[in-house]
């Protein structure tokens, strides 16, 4: 008889254990080693069959046992030990609360929106790296101190499970999760009742959601559920699946993590009295119609217009882009967002307003990144070189600056130390400090240890891989009789290379497989051989993507190197730190600039693994030469199967001649060249890819200014909200009759030199507007065949007085370069409260 429902009843525990109860539920035991060696005595085979879940580990002891423990002194002191131990890590103050006795302009609070989080694979509400990074970002604020609040949904389903079919075709699972047995508890008002938030739905129908609580240490992690009984059946599975239904399902999650995530946020401060958030970060741009709904408060509770208050939200508000390329942008058809955003929705905001916001090229669609970025006074990439891949592409948002000049700037990712490096590792080295320096005051470790550590690292990787090819063989049909080959998969002593991630195309998952009999005999050479796992889901509309996971799954059946190359299913969290402990290389082929960042490589960096990867993302700016290798790439090669050829045979070749040498080229059993690389990877990498670093950056670099913006723009009845307005008013007024009539250089010798002054006098039709509303710059630089300006340099020239209605300026300008040299004059947006002249994407050019 199989139940209807399923639901989970907690534990009643003894009174000398009831600290473990928090200590289970705040997701802070998922990096303290010592609470999970807690939980693990408590009963370790309960521990084993709980797949490590302290909350479901509670519900399978027998009551005997517990009360077996609370008769033990020793386990009663440890539990009340570590519960302190949380109790001063979630008070006591942190770099933090140090930073702003310094900086009080420092926010009291920040939102964190995102689509996904990847905390920890009992609560899996994540997808890949964008949830993970969320996850780590939350975690490195908690350890800092960082007074952050994440917003999301929380799925009942979470992203798919994966299976293989026995023809190696990826088979999608849907598990329903239940919120009780999460490390969750329900917002809840002072009388105890479940907080709901409520959006408007088309047909004056309402979307209701409860707000789940997860505690990521310091930091609250709201997430919205709509499966309750007050929708209506189609609405209550708004919330079901993570990126999963058609774009009318997709929108509604949008509107319900943005607008309804907002209300969530207030709800909270209300109900516990945390402070409200003065900076608004929009992870990627799923969440970005919170923007919105901030315009429709100010609008209803403070009586802004519609441009005061777009002024005063975008002034605290951090927009981050994960995607480099245009199809992984979220667009919606005008006419969907038109349906759903009607005066119920958002009460006073004009619809044409808010449709103008997504503008782009297309007029039939709405792209949330364009929304994103017009809401949001800062902008940022995800690593140095994605930071130039969006100025790139989202340069026509600012027609006529160059590239350079898009403001849009970058943040490399990092990851959680505590989460993804291997308690050996940390043992070993100790930790970093929180900025992620190293530690200090520590003997070097000799080469002998440093080998040992990988080789028992790699050898609980080979134990894993064991485990999981067989159930996965299981579970695919096989019988227990024939799987015994599975006893002997993978060598302890062999170079493992691993490759897990997503499987979009531009990953190019099966680039290894482009020549298979020159894959093959690296994995059954006689002397240098490898050995290579291989993991990662497939979007389940991804048909092409499903296509190359079963390349791979058939290449890897074939009983001849079945031993020495496997695919295992189902990639989550609990599967890759196997992956990032005991792999040797690790491996990233993305088509070039196409990876954002890819965090994977930094996970096994801190378990000194050597990255062997295109560069590209966070490899591109922190590869060194010593710290693994750098596939060459096919710049300029048109033909995509031409590329594919010539990259993938640079990866065969220094697999072949480079990697494969120096792991199994030995003096007295220790291969030296790789130990120094190793050890190069974790002095100089370890430090760098911890997402402290990261979270740091966020805080000093933007979220102080956006503070510091935001309590600025709503000082005195957000005056400056409303003067810059007006400002931005007459500037459309006047914009498109500013022109630069007349330009001159004079002053030159004959022969100029490097450094020598020019002055360059320019008249300005201002249109009415005054000339400190403007800056009006002088250009000097190279030039190139086609008189574009290369290396400019640009200087504020001064107003001199006017003429004839026109205004007139003027720049001595040092002659920067030599060689070939052109110049003009632009004329920019000036006012204080703009964080660049490039802000407004206006410019005037001479010509």
């Amino acid at each position: 008889m199989r139940a209807l429902r399923r639901f989970t009843v907690r534990a009643q525990l003894p009174e000398q254990l009831a600290p473990l109860q928090t200590l289970a539920t705040n997701l802070r035991w998922s990096w303290h080693p010592p609470t999970q060696d807690l939980f693990a005595r408590l009963d370790p085979d309960a521990w084993d069959r709980a797949g490590h879940d302290p909350v479901r580990l509670l519900g399978e002891i027998p009551s005997a046992r517990l009360a077996e423990l609370a008769a033990d002194a020793e386990t009663v002191v440890t539990v009340r030990e570590l519960a302190d131990d949380l109790a001063a890590y979630l008070s006591g103050p942190r770099w933090y609360q140090d930073e702003r006795e310094d900086d009080p302009s420092l926010p009291a609070a920040v939102a964190y929106f995102s689509m996904e989080f990847g905390v920890s694979e009992v609560l899996p509400n994540y997808s890949g790296g964008l949830g993970v990074l969320a996850g780590d970002h939350l975690k490195a604020a908690s350890d800092l101190g960082v007074p952050l609040i994440g917003v999301g949904l929380l799925y009942r389903s979470g992203y798919f499970r994966q299976s293989l079919s026995l023809d190696g075709w990826q088979l999608e699972h849907y598990p329903v999760l239940d919120p009780q047995g999460l490390p969750l508890q329900l917002l809840a008002d002072a009388d105890g009742a479940p907080v709901h938030v409520e959006v408007s739905m088309p047909a004056g129908r309402t979307l209701t959601a409860r707000v789940w609580q997860a505690a990521v240490g310091r930091v609250p992690l709201l997430l919205l559920d709509s499966d309750i009984e007050a929708n209506d059946a189609d609405l209550r599975g708004v919330t079901d699946r993570l990126y999963g239904g058609d774009q009318d399902h997709r929108i509604r999650q949008e509107i319900l993590v943005g607008i309804g995530g907002v209300r969530a946020v207030r709800a909270f401060c209300r109900v516990t009295g945390h402070p409200e958030p003065e900076v608004f970060h929009t992870n990627e741009g799923h969440a970005g119609y919170l923007g919105l709904e901030r315009i429709r408060e100010l609008q209803t509770g403070d009586g802004l217009s519609f441009d005061e208050a777009v002024a005063a939200v975008r002034a605290g508000t951090v927009f981050t882009t994960h995607t480099p390329v245009p199809a992984g942008i979220d667009r919606f058809p005008i006419d969907l967002v038109r349906h759903y955003f009607s005066d119920t929705l958002l009460p006073g905001v004009p619809v044409d307003r808010v449709l103008a916001l997504g503008a782009e090229e297309n007029p039939s669609m709405f792209n949330m990144a364009h929304m994103g970025l017009r809401l949001a006074q800062r902008a940022n990439g995800v690593s140095r070189l994605h930071g130039a891949v969006s100025r790139g592409m989202f340069g026509s948002l600012w027609s006529g600056f160059d590239a350079a000049e898009v403001p849009i700037g970058s943040v490399t990712n990092g990851v959680h130390g505590h989460t993804w490096e291997a308690r050996e590792v940390t043992e070993l080295l100790g930790d970093p400090a929180p900025g992620g320096e190293p530690a200090p005051g520590r003997e070097p470790v000799p080469d002998a240890m440093l080998w040992a550590l990988r080789n028992t690292l790699r050898s609980r990787l080979v134990d894993e891989v064991r485990r999981r090819v067989r159930a996965a063989w299981l579970e695919r049909g096989a019988s227990t009789p024939e799987l015994g080959w599975t006893d002997h998969v993978f060598d302890p002593n062999v170079l493992t290379v691993g490759f897990a991630r997503r499987v979009p195309t531009y990953k190019r998952l099966t680039l290894m497989l482009r020549d298979p009999d020159r894959l093959r005999d690296l994995l059954l050479d006689p002397h240098r051989p490898v050995q290579l796992i291989v993991a990662g889901k497939s979007h389940p509309a991804d048909d092409g993507g499903k296509a190359l996971i079963q390349q791979i799954v058939r290449f890897a059946d074939d009983p001849a190197v079945r031993h020495r190359i496997v695919f295992l299913p189902d990639y989550d969290m609990s599967m890759a730190r196997y992956l990032y402990w005991g792999c040797d290389v690790w491996l990233n082929n993305p088509l070039r600039p196409l990876e954002a960042c890819g965090t994977s490589g930094m996970k096994s960096a801190l378990n000194g693994g050597l990255n062997l990867s295109i560069r590209d993302g966070w490899w591109d700016e922190l590869y060194d030469g010593a710290n693994g290798w750098a596939i060459p790439t096919a710049d300029g090669i048109e033909d995509p199967a031409r590329r594919d050829d010539l990259e993938a045979n640079a990866l065969y070749e220094l697999l072949a001649t480079q990697v494969a040498p120096a792991f199994y080229e030995r003096t007295d059993g220790v291969p030296e060249r790789w130990v120094e690389l190793v050890r190069h990877t974790l002095g100089t990498l370890r430090p760098q890819v911890q997402a402290t670093r990261m979270v740091r950056e966020y805080v000093q670099d933007w979220y102080a200014p956006a503070s510091r913006a935001a309590a600025g723009i709503i000082a005195d009845d957000f005056a400056a909200a409303k003067e810059l307005a007006g400002y931005r008013a007459r500037l459309n007024a006047a914009w498109p009759r500013v022109t630069v009539s007349g330009v001159d250089a004079s002053g030159l010798p004959d022969t100029p030199v490097v450094g020598a002054p020019m002055t360059v006098h320019a008249t300005v039709d201002l249109a009415g507007l005054d000339a400190d509303h403007v800056c009006v710059e002088a250009v000097v630089g190279r030039v190139d065949e086609s008189d574009d300006l290369e290396d400019a340099v640009s200087v504020a020239m001064k107003h001199v007085g006017g003429t004839d209605g026109a205004s007139r300026f003027e720049a001595v300008v040092p002659l920067p370069h030599a060689g070939l040299a052109g110049y003009t004059v632009r004329v920019l947006p000036a006012h204080p409260l703009l964080a660049s002249p490039a802000e407004l994407g206006k410019v005037v050019l001479a010509g």
